[in-house]
Order: structure tokens, then sequence, then C-alpha cells
């Protein structure tokens, strides 16, 4: 008799196509924001991603920037402090001379104290609460004899410094080669991208930077005036960098990266800024409101702070956007990076 039941309907052949698919998706997304690429087969997606990399480098470039900050802060200490050493060391050796003279005259007159022994030859901490030697000392001896300890204490305290100093220095210097390697790494990448490109494609990226300039070129700041001399004089030199190239922990007068430009025209102005952009986003008066801004402010982009230009009138940055970009200005709008505040200077 033959059975009533229905046949299994046969399972689509797709089906394992979708779920491959599926799994190949989620691990795509799970790679790491540092992975290396997977090109695009389109200008439009490789440019994507090229953009996403130079985003990147400018992050690790400010993070580079602070790292070589704070080394190049530490090596003045060092240097500072082997100097006062130094001074502290020939002014020790004096005072040694002048301990000496009291010593020899003390065996003149009959015979080397212990505690003048040891005070020549050891580390003592208390050498003269020995009353047999004050009482054989003029207060005199005893004030030079006090002097002296006091400055070698001084002295192995400023070398025990110095130390420390070299130890946090050499950390900072890893730091920044770290930084280093991984922007070299991002541009590196992006380089790579923009090689599986054709010829004309790469062509086409090209037009659109030119396209950028060109605009800068034409554009319209309106008639505001900067809230204070100084912010003046800082965003005058620094519309005379536009057409500069970008490049990466650079500082001028030449080429900027973005709070390379900044710093470096406040210097023009006599001020001194912090060296990246989360410095200088507290180096001043905060102002939330872009609508507040005026030209010669700092404008502070992306959530992590790290980019800065110069706000320069009728909504627009003056800035070193990114790797293989010129100093230029650009609609705040439509730089692609979130607007956190300004910074009055």
């Amino acid at each position: 008799m033959a059975s009533h039941r229905r046949p299994k309907p046969p399972r689509p052949r797709y089906a394992g196509m979708l779920t491959t698919t599926a799994a190949a998706a989620v691990v795509l997304s799970a790679q790491s924001a540092w992975a290396d690429p997977v090109p695009d087969p389109t200008q439009k997606g490789v440019k994507a991603e090229v953009d996403r990399l130079y985003e990147a480098a400018t992050q690790a470039t400010e993070k580079f920037n602070g790292a070589k900050e704070k080394a190049d802060a530490l090596q003045k200490q060092v240097a500072d402090l082997q100097d006062a050493a130094a001074r502290k060391q020939d002014d020790l050796n004096r005072l040694r001379d002048r301990v000496g003279a009291i010593a020899a005259a003390q065996y003149r007159g009959g015979g080397l104290d212990p505690s003048m022994r040891l005070l020549l030859s050891g580390d003592p901490d208390s050498f003269l609460e020995r009353a047999g030697l004050q009482q054989r000392l003029g207060d005199r001896e005893v004030s030079t004899l006090q002097r002296f300890e006091a400055e070698r204490l001084k002295l192995r305290q400023q070398r025990a410094e110095a130390a420390r100093k070299l130890a946090d220095l050499e950390a900072s210097r890893a730091e920044q080669r770290r930084k280093k390697s991984e922007v070299q790494a991002r541009l590196a990448q992006a380089r790579k991208l923009l090689n599986t490109l054709t010829a004309e494609e790469r062509a086409r990226i090209a037009e659109a930077e030119d396209r950028a300039n060109r605009a800068s070129a034409r554009v319209d700041l309106g008639n505001e005036t900067s809230a204070s001399a100084r912010a003046a004089e800082a965003f005058a030199a620094a519309r005379t960098r536009v057409g500069m190239p970008y490049v990466w922990g650079a500082t001028g007068p030449a080429s900027f990266d973005c709070s390379g430009l900044t710093s470096w025209a406040f210097k023009q102005a006599g001020v001194t800024l912090p060296r990246t952009s989360q410095g200088q986003a507290s180096a001043g008066t905060r102002i939330d409101s872009l609508g507040a801004l005026r030209p010669g402010d700092l404008v502070i982009m992306r959530d992590d702070l790290s980019h800065v230009g110069f706000y320069a009138g009728n909504g627009q940055i003056l800035h070193a956007p990114k790797p293989g970009a010129q100093v230029r200005y650009e609609s705040i709008a439509r730089s692609g990076m979130p607007f956190m505040w300004g910074v009055r200077i």
C-alpha cells in the first residue's frame, strides 16, 4: 500500500551558498581595523579604504607627535639634571679640598679623628654628631663640613633623578618608534591599495584632489574678524602656507601635519602651543558652538581630538587635512570629520 506521507521538499541548492556567504561576511566583519585591507574591485571602494588608512595614519601621527613632545621634554630635563650634577660635582670638589685642609691641620695637631676619616672615605649621615669631632673643630670648620655633606647628598639625589628621567626617556623613545612604525604601515597599506588601481583610476583620484585644491583657491571666507590680535596674526601666517604639502610629523615652514600647521602659525605670533591636537584642544578658551567661532580660532575635530585646524570664516576650516593633500580651505560640514569644539587662544 502506497504511503500518503508527502515527500520532503528538496533543500534549495543555494542554501549552502548563503550559509557560506554569511560565514564569510562574519569573518570579514570581525577583522581587526589594522588588518591588511581587502582590495575592493571598484575605484570607489579602494578610495574609501585609502581614506580610512589615511585617517588612521593622521591619528597615529598625533600620537607620534605626543610621544616626541614628551621625549623632547624629558631630554631637556635629563640634560639640565646632568649639567646641574656636573656643577654640583665641581662645587663638591672644591669643598673636598677645604675638608682635606681641615683634616691635614687636625692630623698635624695630634692625629686624624675617626669621624673625619669616615667622612673622607665613606658616606656618613651623622658624622658631626660625634662630640669629639665638634669639640676639636671651630665653627667655621663645622660649617664647611656641614655644607660638604649637604652638597654630597644633593649630588646623589640629582644623579638618581637623572637616572629615573633617562629610563622615562628611553620608554618614551620606544613609544615614539612604535607610533612611527604605525604611521608608516598605514601609509604603505594605502600605497599598496592605490597600486591595485589602473592608471586611469588613479588619475581620477588625483583629479579629485586637484578639484579640492582649486575650490580652496576660490573659497569665500566672508568678512568676519578675529577675536584677538594674536589669533589674527597666527591665522594670517597660516594663510601664507596654503598649497604646502601635508607631511606627517612636519612643523613647517614648507610642509606640515595638522597640529604642525597650527603650532607653527601661532609661533609666528609669539604664542607657544602644545605640539598635538589633543594638547591644543585645551590650550585656551573652549567654544562649543560652531556659530560662535571667529577666524583664527582653533577647530578641534574627531571624537579622539586627533585633528585641528583654523576656523577661517563662513563655515570653512584652513588645515593640513591628510597625506597626499595640501594645506587648504574646506567646508567643515563637508570635511567628513565631526566638529568637537573650538579653542580661542
